[in-house]
């Protein structure tokens, strides 16, 4: 009997370093493993690189002082932070990923978010690559692809072998990560110079304070359609409280420390790239730990994008290996830095990544809608069947909700590729994302209800012959 695609080999405790192939089917309750505080290293430490940083400047950018950026940076990532921590409460109880699990409501249709969750994960990697590869650039004295090639040969390692590589990875990046940007942080703090007045004033200054919020509400909450990920092998009568906070806690401050070091130090990362902050350092021993911080914050990171973006491949009903998945992952990014590295577009394609996690507010209200009516009947011979494409339903309630709700954000829209006519009338307040949330709710609820009443779907009650869910997982018809 051939072993399923969705399976394979896997850790079995915590500090296990076996080479994880086993993809999107459910973890086994016997086969789970893991404490809760795991929860806040593995969203604490992906976080603590370069291009949060960056982000956090443009507080200052938009016209705000010190004190008014700080409040909207804090207001949105801990408004982004809370949906994150609650999707990973349900890994626990399913044994799942996020995009695997979203099969149930999306069913056939699920290819659509799966494929643009894969694409956002490849355009992550290279973005942050850009920045770990000008670092290893300068480190090691190499040319830019070789930094490039350096970065990605250990990212792609980690995403290779997985869950608990990952997992020990952001442990130890924790800990590194934390005390390299101790560090950063006083020099920044050192120079002075906060930028402690803002530039606008009246509707202005409260248009650009809601933009700043939703961009740093968009830092936080992009990390969404990951969160389960990285829950999954947790046992399943794990309470759900300390997971929800050791999560909440890790995104918050990791996303906090470095936005506000962003805009602390905005008059002087005038140059922003790895160069840059090296020199901020003044060079010598402190700008090699921030070039070892940026590379070490870029591997951490885009490991995980790797491996979400491995199961997101798998949901969207393509048959490969997870561990062939993030490789092929890293693969294209490589090529996608070095375009970004000689076109010098990296300030555009930040604005095609926000652009890009729009589709995450619509996407989240099917999740927690569908996830309130089935909640209670997610046995594991139902979540089995999620395995077979066949058996799914057709999910056009869920992918049009999706639509719907991504096309009523775009006039509440403002990046430098698009500016929505209302965000224009709001003087460029941006509150695309609480449109999104709603109005796919809106959609999806009656739709659902409609769509649950003329579906014809399978006895999931009935015992499930495991033999023959294997087949069916590498039948190729």
């Amino acid at each position: 009997m051939s072993e399923s695609v969705f399976e394979g080999t896997r850790p079995t405790r915590h500090g296990e370093m076996t080479s994880e192939s086993h993809g999107m089917a459910p973890i086994p309750e016997d086969a789970r493993y893991g404490s809760s505080w795991r929860n806040f290293t593995v969203w604490f430490a992906p976080n603590m690189q370069l291009s949060g940083v960056f982000t956090g400047t443009l507080a200052v950018t938009l016209g705000l002082g010190f004190w008014a950026g700080f409040f909207a940076i804090v207001i949105g990532i801990v408004l982004g932070a809370i949906p994150v921590a609650y999707l990973t409460t349900w890994g626990p109880k399913t044994g799942m990923g996020q995009l695997p699990l979203a099969r149930l409501p999306f069913g056939k249709t699920i290819a659509i978010p799966a494929l643009v969750q894969w694409l956002s994960s490849v355009a992550w990697d290279g973005l942050v690559g850009l920045f770990g590869g000008e670092a290893a650039q300068i480190f090691f004295h190499v040319p830019f692809y070789v930094g490039v090639l350096i970065v990605l040969a250990l990212e792609g390692a980690i995403g290779f072998l997985g869950y608990e590589f990952i997992h020990q990875a952001q442990k130890w990046g924790s800990i590194v990560l934390g005390i390299l940007y101790v560090i950063l942080s006083w020099k920044i703090l050192d120079k002075g110079h906060l930028p402690m007045h803002g530039t606008v004033s009246g509707n202005v200054e409260v248009a650009m304070f809601v933009l700043m919020v939703t961009i740093a509400f968009s830092g936080s909450f992009s990390w969404a359609s990951y969160a389960a990920d990285y829950s999954r092998y947790q046992k399943k009568g794990t309470p759900s409280t300390p997971i929800f906070w050791w999560t909440f806690g890790g995104l918050t401050l990791s996303y906090i420390w470095m936005y506000a070091i962003g805009l602390a130090g905005a008059k002087s990362l005038t140059n922003q790239t790895a160069a840059g902050v090296q020199s901020l350092l003044g060079g010598g021993a402190l700008g090699i730990l921030a070039l070892l911080a940026i590379i070490f914050g870029s591997v951490v990171s885009n490991a995980m994008n790797d491996y979400s973006g491995s199961l997101a491949v798998q949901a969207g009903g393509i048959r490969i290996k997870r561990n062939w998945g993030a490789f092929f992952s890293t693969v294209l990014a490589f090529f996608l830095i070095l375009w970004l590295h000689q076109a010098n577009t990296s300030g555009r394609f930040q604005n095609i990544l926000l652009f890009a996690s729009y589709w995450i507010a619509p996407f989240f209200s099917v999740l927690v809608i569908d996830w309130y009516y089935m909640r209670t009947s997610l046995t594991r011979e139902r979540l089995s069947h999620l395995m077979d494409f066949r058996r799914l339903v057709t999910g056009w309630s869920a992918v049009t909700a999706l639509i719907v709700g991504f096309v009523a954000m775009i006039p509440f829209m403002d990046t430098s590729l698009l500016v929505g006519f209302i965000s224009k009338r709001m003087d460029g307040a941006d509150i695309s994302f609480a449109v999104g949330f709603i109005v796919g709710a809106l959609v999806y609820w009656p739709l659902r209800k409609i769509e649950s009443r003329g579906q014809v779907t399978p006895s999931f009650e009935a015992a499930v012959d495991e033999s023959e869910l294997k087949a069916a997982s590498t039948d190729p018809s």
